[in-house]
């Protein structure tokens, strides 16, 4: 897909903006990030704890590689708001509706070719910091994609506060995992919930080293 480097610059500048607040402000720490690929198709699955998340993972990535952007699917109803759509879709985000989303799914896919992802595969938030199971379509996404899947495990933020200072959090990212073994098994649902069920393995792994 082709971005402007406009729009890389602003992802970049902003990224930073919120860095600032994030690691000098606050201690937000970074761990992993050199397990990031550099280039190709990335998919970053990450535990769902705060709001944060959506902010400080881009700025991890543009940290590690400036001018690159992370995308992100994101429920249809931020974006009624004209203003904070044009921000979110500034920062790579692009609406999902709740039930199946044929053309979010196509577009999801289509970057994953090429571009950083982020996804959170339990959909939905853990306020007290549990991960929680992860859902069937992350696995049937990355079967009929094939991304380098990195895990990310995030602490912390579920207990920071606005504005905050001097609080402490924590993402690490893991290694890419190796699917191979069930890429060679038949599409369907038994082997995309293995593969959602290995993302989730490597999450608790990092959680709890």
């Amino acid at each position: 897909m082709r971005i402007s480097w406009l729009r890389r610059a602003w992802v970049t500048f902003s990224a930073y903006i919120i860095g600032f607040y994030a690691s000098l402000l606050n201690r937000f720490q970074v761990v992993g990030d050199d397990n990031i690929p550099r280039s190709g198709g990335v998919l970053l699955a990450s535990n769902h704890i705060s709001g944060y998340e959506t902010v400080f993972l881009p700025w991890a990535v543009a940290r590690r590689y400036p001018f690159q952007m992370l995308w992100a699917p994101a429920k249809e109803e931020l974006f009624k708001n004209p203003i904070l759509s044009w921000l979110f879709q500034s920062w790579g985000a692009f609406p999902v509706r709740r039930r199946r989303d044929v053309r979010a799914g196509k577009t999801l896919n289509d970057l994953l070719q090429t571009e950083k992802v982020m996804l959170f595969p339990e959909g939905t938030r853990h306020r007290d910091g549990k991960l929680g199971p992860g859902n069937r379509g992350v696995g049937k996404t990355i079967y009929e994609s094939r991304p380098q899947v990195v895990p990310a495990a995030l602490s912390g933020l579920n207990h920071w506060k606005f504005p905050g200072f001097g609080q402490h959090a924590k993402v690490v990212f893991g290694k890419p995992i190796d699917f191979s073994d069930l890429y060679e098994l038949e599409d369907c649902k038994e082997t995309h919930l293995r593969i959602v069920q290995r993302v989730m393995s490597s999450i608790g792994e990092l959680l709890e080293s």
